[in-house]
C-alpha cells in the first residue's frame, strides 16, 4: 500500500478546549483552561527545550533507544493554566484513523506533569521526519506506543471525554477494543 507523502508548510497548534471535535474548526474556548493559545511550531522551538533518552518497548515486540527533544508538557500546562475540573487531554492527529475519522486519544491531566511527558519536534538531534510524527509528536513514557499521538494539529483540556468520538477515550478504544474487531 502506498502511503501519500506531504509536506506541511506551516504548522499551527491549538491548545485550548471545546468544539475542535467539530475537527473544521479550530478555534474555541471555554472555562476549562485560563489561557486557550495557538502556537507555531516556531513558537513552540523557542520555548525552553526539554530533551530525554528513553527505551520504547513495543506491545508488538521490538524496542529502540532514542533522543527525543521538545517542549515538556509541563510548560504547556504553565502556559494554558488548566482548570481543576479538567480532568483529561485530548490530542488530536492530522491522521485519519483506519476506519475514517480523526485519530485522536485522552490521556490524564496528572501524567502531564511527569518529567518524561512531552511535545516531541526532533528525534536523535534532528527534527521529527513523517515516520516518526512530523511536526509534533506526543511522547508519554508511562503509556502504551499507540498512545503517543503523531502528527498532532491540536490538544484538548476536557473534564470527561464521553462526547468525544465513540467515548471511549480515544481512536482506538472507540474502534479496535469496543468495536467490530473486539475479538471475543
Amino acid at each position: 500500500m502506498l502511503v501519500p507523502l506531504f509536506i506541511l508548510i506551516h504548522v499551527t497548534l491549538v491548545f485550548t478546549t471545546g468544539a475542535l471535535r467539530n475537527l473544521n474548526h479550530m478555534y474555541a474556548s471555554n472555562d476549562s483552561v485560563e489561557n486557550p493559545v495557538e502556537l507555531s511550531l516556531h513558537q513552540l522551538r523557542d520555548m525552553p527545550p526539554h530533551e530525554q533518552i528513553t527505551q520504547h518497548f513495543c506491545i508488538q515486540g521490538w524496542s529502540g533507544v532514542a533522543k527525543w527533544g521538545g517542549v515538556s508538557m509541563q510548560t504547556i500546562l504553565d502556559i494554558v493554566n488548566p482548570a481543576p475540573e479538567a480532568k483529561w487531554v485530548i490530542f488530536y492527529s492530522f491522521a485519519e484513523g483506519s476506519d475514517g475519522g480523526t485519530y485522536y486519544d485522552a490521556q490524564e491531566i496528572g501524567q502531564m506533569s511527569y518529567h518524561l511527558t512531552m511535545l516531541a519536534l526532533d528525534m536523535n538531534d534532528a527534527p521529527l521526519n513523517f515516520t516518526h510524527g512530523a511536526p509534533v509528536r506526543l511522547r508519554n513514557e508511562s503509556q502504551l506506543g499507540f498512545k503517543m499521538v503523531k502528527w498532532i494539529k491540536g490538544i484538548e483540556f476536557v473534564e470527561d471525554f464521553h462526547d468525544i468520538g465513540s467515548g471511549h477515550g480515544g481512536y482506538n478504544n472507540d474502534h479496535e477494543f469496543f468495536g467490530y474487531r473486539q475479538s471475543i
